[in-house]
């Protein structure tokens, strides 16, 4: 675990909002100079705090207006892979995010689709068609509020 002062939790929260900001801007914003931005930002990513800077897409205006978690639960847990099912189902263009979870359904899928008909020919001709998927439990996200996570 790396050690965060003040101005490193300030610098992940900036981050968090807004990860096309340049080390100047975030250097003025934070009271530093350019390259004092950028080495702080190099030392966290070296660390492991930071993992990436993510492009995130508007599903909606792209045309996906339904959105979906899906609870799968294995039908065969002994007869079927793990890494099969997280193969074929990481091929369905739609699914956005397969998550292997503990409790009642062994993944947690996030879908996209253009609509409820769409979704539900996802469902049917792709996602209960992959190899052991069994029981399906399915959630329509009706609204969202994206939050940066605990930063020390």
């Amino acid at each position: 675990m790396i050690e965060l002062d003040d101005i490193d939790r300030r610098l992940l929260r900036a981050l968090a909002r807004d990860a096309s900001q340049s080390a100047g801007a975030l250097g003025r914003d934070l009271g530093l100079s350019q390259p004092a931005a950028w080495r702080r930002i190099r030392r966290l990513q070296e660390a492991g705090a930071i993992r990436g800077r993510r492009l995130r897409l508007n599903a909606e205006a792209l045309g996906f207006g339904v959105t979906v978690f899906l609870g799968v639960k294995l039908a065969r847990k002994g007869q079927v892979s793990l890494e099969d099912f997280e193969r074929a189902v990481s091929a369905i263009p739609e699914v956005q995010t397969v998550e292997h979870v503990l409790g009642l359904y062994d993944y947690r899928l996030r879908v996209v689709a253009r609509d409820l008909p769409d979704f539900e020919r996802v469902l049917r001709r792709r996602i209960m068609t992959l190899p052991g998927a069994g029981e399906v439990e399915a959630n329509v996200l009706l609204s969202e509020e994206r939050r940066p996570g605990p930063i020390g």
